[in-house]
């Protein structure tokens, strides 16, 4: 309800604004979080399953090393309002090409994170200028990342093999070039509801 000095008895309740998300760089802290989504078996279906603990700190040794030296964007995504890591979104270049990924831990799905988020990695993609067009590989079966591709402005090249940890996968190829995209939005539409931190 709406107590401020200016309100009229009767005027509707004035909501809150809605809490803006936030993408911050991998920390050192982040150790739980890795944990939380590499070692959880529906996160990591996709992705061959989940990791074994101990792979888990030395990944995020390597990837903070990456975030350091500049050769990877790693952010982890904090929902507006909470105070824990939801999942995270990563851009880097391999075998001459750039790719992104993400995931959101199971408890925060279906919120909408990854799909803002994306598109706010996309646009500081844009913004930065370096990374060319950017590539996506979900698996064939993982409907909700097809979805963040097709909405956020991807283009289907089509399905193939991928490697990931060793395995092939079935997965659908996407492509996008951020410098192609408008200023300050990915696939036209604008983004003012997740911050860089």
């Amino acid at each position: 309800m709406d107590v401020s000095p200016d309100a009229v008895v009767g005027d509707p309740p004035t909501a809150a604004p809605p809490a803006v998300d936030v993408l911050r760089d991998v920390e050192p802290g982040d150790l739980d979080a890795y944990v939380r989504m590499r070692c959880d078996p529906a996160v990591m279906a996709e992705l061959g399953g989940p990791q074994p603990r101990e792979r888990v700190a030395a990944q995020l040794r390597r990837d903070l090393e990456t975030v350091r030296d500049g050769s990877a964007w790693i952010k982890m995504i904090i929902p507006g309002g909470a105070a824990q890591v939801a999942g995270t979104v990563t851009l880097y270049s391999h075998a001459g090409i750039s790719e992104i990924g993400w995931m959101v831990a199971p408890e925060f799905q279906g919120r909408g994170l990854a799909g803002r988020a994306v598109r706010a990695v996309l646009d500081l993609a844009r913004a930065d200028g370096r990374w060319g067009p950017i590539h996506a590989f979900p698996a064939t079966t993982n409907a909700a990342s097809n979805a963040i591709c097709r909405s956020g402005g991807f283009a289907f090249v089509g399905a193939e093999q991928t490697a990931f940890g060793g395995r092939l996968f079935r997965t659908n190829h996407w492509v996008i070039d951020p410098s192609a995209q408008p200023d300050g939005s990915s696939a036209g539409r604008p983004r003012g509801d997740v911050v860089p931190a």
